[in-house]
């Protein structure tokens, strides 16, 4: 199946075209038609599957005839976040480069002037976060009473979110004679009474079952003590051949202070999160898409919707509260066809959430670094291993690199009995007999006399890999490093 068949107009498909694109997803494929036939829908599908080229597509070609009116929007959009409204905003001008049709963003952090007059000359599509709408609303700087088309996208983000009272409040405002599009990666019970009250005889397409993760994304779980995380997750950024990644933390301070160690470590990184103003984070967002950086640090805030090409790893420091953000995270990797890995840093604390993760995807994780998972890295031959010696200075055993206690050390013999086998036979000779008379014991660590003495061998180092922090190459694995499974799940 081809665009052409989905009954496009033919500006909208040289659009397409010029944009690279020449197969619809399986959510367009499913969508779009009935979208010009102006049937409300409910789209569901897990992120990445080009959800929202569903509804930005036949929303150009229902809109290009029409005329605009000062304040009063012919078409809304909702988006829980300013990145994701922002991100829309694009792909309407990227795809309707052809049409004569006026866009309008409304999201906070950024000044009202320009919004008010761009409302002001009238606009056919207007892009809003529920919180800019409501202030200008209530401040009489815009009508509602002219949509004929609502898009309600994200549903589950804004039920996390807080914003149903706000979603209700403006379905309420709009005529009811309309068309409405809810899409929505998961479907709880509250987005299915939502639907229901403001949705008429929508047609459901489902094309992946709700909360489940892209089959493209290898996923692992990462066993680690709190105090250890840091340290996992650097060696990790420099050994699994990563491209671009994309780190989640749960809270702001902790993208902060990730970002600074990272940086200070000379990775190329960056960070966003609610508490950076709109520009300032676009203009991250920005950086992190053109390759000036490769490592973005991010809070929940950039968990949704968000499509960067190229992600190859997306990194859990925090297992997320919410189960549903794990699905929503992990998918920043392995889209449009790609493959993509993620890991998750569990420590005890994460032991409940990781468990509720589990249970929302029907599936376990794998625990990286197992003897079953080390297959999949095809373990490099025996001489390449480096060693790495534990916090105690320890070297680990064998046993100790499959995950497991190493075995116990034989006992030490006395220092007498030491010197005895490694001494030469004329040093036994030389050996001064008053000495052996006396039966006192000599420390090990005691420095032998020059005369008739023999030193004890000093212990045996092995170097360490001098290339111990170089990126692993590809088909070989260096093994699970200290702190990865030293403790359990819970």
């Amino acid at each position: 199946m081809t665009f052409a068949d989905l009954g496009l107009s033919d500006k909208l498909l040289k659009a397409v075209t010029d944009a690279g694109y020449t197969e619809p997803t399986a959510i367009q494929a499913e969508a779009i038609p009935p979208v010009l036939m102006m049937k409300d829908i409910i789209g569901i599908a897990q992120t990445g599957t080009g959800k929202t080229a569903s509804f930005v597509l036949p929303m150009i070609d229902v809109l290009s005839s029409g005329r605009r009116r000062a304040r009063m929007p012919r078409s809304l959009i909702l988006e829980p976040t300013r990145e994701l409204a922002a991100q829309v905003a694009e792909n309407f001008e990227k795809y309707g480069a052809n049409h004569d049709l006026k866009m309008a963003l409304l999201i906070g952090g950024v000044q009202m002037g320009d919004q008010v007059k761009a409302l002001d000359e009238g606009v056919d599509v207007l892009i809003a976060t529920p919180g800019r709408l409501m202030d200008l609303f209530e401040r009489g700087k815009i009508m509602l009473n002219g949509c004929e088309l609502l898009v309600i996208d994200e549903a589950d983000r804004m039920l996390d979110m807080g914003f149903i009272p706000d979603i209700e409040f403006i379905c309420s405002k709009l005529p009811e004679n309309r068309q409405t599009m809810l899409f929505s990666a998961t479907m709880p019970p509250p987005i299915e009474k939502l639907a229901k009250k403001f949705l008429s005889n929508p047609k459901r397409i489902e094309t992946a079952r709700a909360a489940s993760t892209n089959k493209d994304i290898t996923a692992f779980k990462v066993p680690v003590k709190a105090r250890q995380k840091r340290d996992t997750l650097t060696w990790l950024l420099r050994n699994d051949l990563v491209e671009t990644a994309i780190i989640f933390a749960n809270r702001k301070t902790t993208v902060r202070d990730l970002n600074k160690s990272l940086s200070k470590a000379g990775f190329s990184s960056g960070e966003i999160h609610g508490d950076m103003d709109q520009s300032s984070r676009l203009s991250e967002l920005e950086r992190f898409k053109s390759g000036d950086i490769n490592i973005l640090v991010a809070s929940d805030v950039a968990a949704r919707g968000l499509d960067v090409k190229g992600v190859s790893h997306v990194f859990n420091y925090d297992t997320p509260w919410h189960p549903d953000d794990y699905v929503h995270r992990i998918g920043r990797t392995g889209r449009a066809g790609a493959k993509g890995r993620a890991f998750t840093l569990v420590s005890d604390e994460d032991a409940e959430a990781i468990s509720n993760v589990e249970k929302l995807t029907g599936s376990k994780i794998n625990v990286f670094g197992k003897k079953d998972v080390r297959v999949e890295m095809k373990e490099a031959p025996e001489k390449s291993t480096p060693k790495k010696r534990d916090m105690r200075g320890d070297e680990p055993s064998e046993q100790a690199a499959e995950g497991e206690k190493p075995a116990r050390k034989p006992r030490r013999k006395p220092a007498e009995k030491r010197a005895e086998e490694s001494a030469p036979q004329v040093a036994k000779e030389t050996s001064r007999p008053d000495e052996a008379k006396r039966g006192q014991k000599r420390d090990a660590r005691e420095t032998p006399s020059d005369e008739g003495a023999v030193e004890k061998p000093k212990r045996s180092r092995k170097p360490r890999d001098s290339d111990d922090n170089e990126p692993a190459k590809a088909g070989e694995w260096n093994g699970p490093k200290p702190g990865f499974l030293d403790v359990g799940l819970g």
